[in-house]
């Protein structure tokens, strides 16, 4: 079998990740604390240049190699676009902050593209062997950088609670993907959706099959009731470490979930429906509802990150294109909502201080008046406050479910989405009513700024001109779910 019949050439970026990403950890040996700059320069390089093969290698049409467990189509290249740009920009926002704290290290850049990689075959793979191996590859990076400061009792505690029950849902997963291969004889996304639909092998054990995929993928994506971890984890982690859990995977997790849930299990479309419903409910009630009671900014995070769950879970139950290309936009522009927001708080800590407190933003407009200027949009733009990107990545969502006829699901996510307004304006209200508490300083290079800034100004952007990028997005569901 050669490399040109493997059609191994449709993995070019993941091939290329892999072996510079192997290279940097071999160079990293041979360099000193002092010039750790080198492996920070070459991480980036590194994302460049696999941005540039992605952007190069995009096609419309589903390409497959390796046997058929490896497709390149439209969902999975611009969605891997998506994670580079995520990853790349917890690079650049957190070197400053990494190097305060003692972790500005070769693990934190190998495993982190290591964890890239996961993500990128998570996207691709169309066999179910394939799809948990990247999972499971993002999930134990995802660990080891969890607990990176291992002198941070509550790092080292975070990352055990990540750990016991990201193996649960894995192990979740897995017997799920086993009971789907009992019932349909194949290993292959495509074959088993076929099956499915033709009534063919064992329908029963297809649905248990199915049970165990749903929790196992509502654990991964922090969807109540399987979210305990979320809170801890994005609290303990280092804040570079939980902007990476809370923007990038998030792509992953929806390219994963269109794999199994509309490629898969699409016969069985009316019965993951039903369970998405009440995942969707119940992470947007909760979700909410407790962010309310948090003075811990990145538990607030989490709890928002547990709601906004809850509107792509609503764009995936609608079990159509439409609806997928509305998860899909939400997926992205949450990405980038999140990575500015974790952004903003990395730029206002330093060495002993972290700024996760919400009374550290007091003040913030009188010290600082352009970052206070950024997170007000970030604010506002998870809030859903009408001209941001978020307010019409959540039209798109309650458009498609209100055209399905669940009209009183799309009323309840309103109501959720007025009281989660509460927490977002809280911050606002802190930064440009309250006095400063106490010292308030900016940190980060120059670069890491202006990033920052184009960060969140594209959240304004891309809520003044939605429709191109939507329009893309619906268009590369089109092309990969012809349904």
């Amino acid at each position: 079998m050669t490399w040109t019949s493997l059609n191994a050439w449709v993995a070019t970026p993941e091939i290329f990740l892999f072996c510079a990403t192997c290279a940097i950890l071999l160079i990293d040996l041979f360099v000193s604390d002092a010039k750790r700059g080198l492996t920070h320069a070459l991480s980036l390089a590194t994302l460049a240049v696999t941005g540039y093969l992605l952007w190069r290698g995009y096609h419309p049409a589903p390409l497959y190699g390796f046997s058929d467990m490896f497709v390149n189509d439209a969902i999975a290249s611009i969605s891997k676009i998506g994670m580079v740009i995520g990853v790349a920009l917890v690079l650049i926002y957190g070197r400053s902050y990494a190097a305060d704290r003692g972790i500005f290290k070769g693990e934190l850049y190998s495993l982190t593209l290591f964890s890239l990689l996961g993500m990128m075959v998570m996207a691709s793979a169309i066999n179910l062997l394939v799809l948990y191996v990247g999972l499971e590859l993002l999930s134990l990076s995802l660990y080891a950088l969890v607990a990176l400061r291992r002198d941070s009792v509550q790092a080292t505690e975070a990352a055990m609670k990540y750990f016991v029950l990201g193996a649960l849902a894995s192990g979740m997963l897995l017997y799920g993907m086993s009971m789907l291969y009992g019932a349909t004889g194949s290993l292959n996304v495509l074959e088993i959706g076929q099956r499915i639909l033709m009534r063919e092998g064992n329908e029963l054990l297809a649905v248990f099959g199915l049970v165990f995929i749903v929790t196992g993928l509502a654990f991964k994506l922090g969807a109540v009731p399987f979210h305990m971890w979320v809170p801890d984890v994005y609290q303990g982690s280092p804040t570079p470490i939980t902007q990476l859990i809370g923007s990038a995977p998030k792509l992953a997790a929806f390219a994963f979930m269109i794999r199994l849930l509309a490629q898969a299990l699409e016969g069985f479309a009316p019965d993951w429906r039903g369970m998405l419903i009440v995942l969707a409910v119940l992470s947007l009630a909760l979700g909410n509802l407790t962010a309310i009671a948090q003075t811990n900014i990145k538990r607030m995070f989490a709890y928002s990150t547990i709601s906004h769950m809850g509107f792509l879970l609503l764009g995936l139950l609608v079990a159509s294109p439409v609806g997928y290309a509305a998860a899909f936009f939400y997926a992205m522009t949450y990405m980038l909502t999140a990575a500015a927001g974790f952004g903003v708080v990395m730029l206002l800590a330093r060495e002993g201080f972290e700024a996760d407190q919400l009374d550290d933003y007091k003040g913030l407009a009188k010290r600082h008046p352009w970052f206070a200027g950024m997170l007000l949009l970030v604010m506002f733009s998870m809030a859903g406050v009408p001209v941001f990107v978020g307010f019409f990545a959540k039209l798109a969502v309650l458009k498609v479910v209100v055209n399905l006829g669940l009209v009183w699901l799309a009323v309840f996510a309103v109501l959720m989405s007025l009281i989660g307004g509460f927490y977002y304006l809280r911050v606002v209200k802190l930064m440009y009513f309250d006095e400063p508490a106490g010292q308030v300083t900016v940190s980060g290079s120059i670069t890491s700024r202006v990033v920052l800034s184009l960060n969140c100004l594209a959240l304004l952007g891309l809520g003044l001109a939605p429709n191109w990028l939507l329009s893309t997005l619906t268009d590369a569901v089109v092309f990969s779910l012809p349904l």
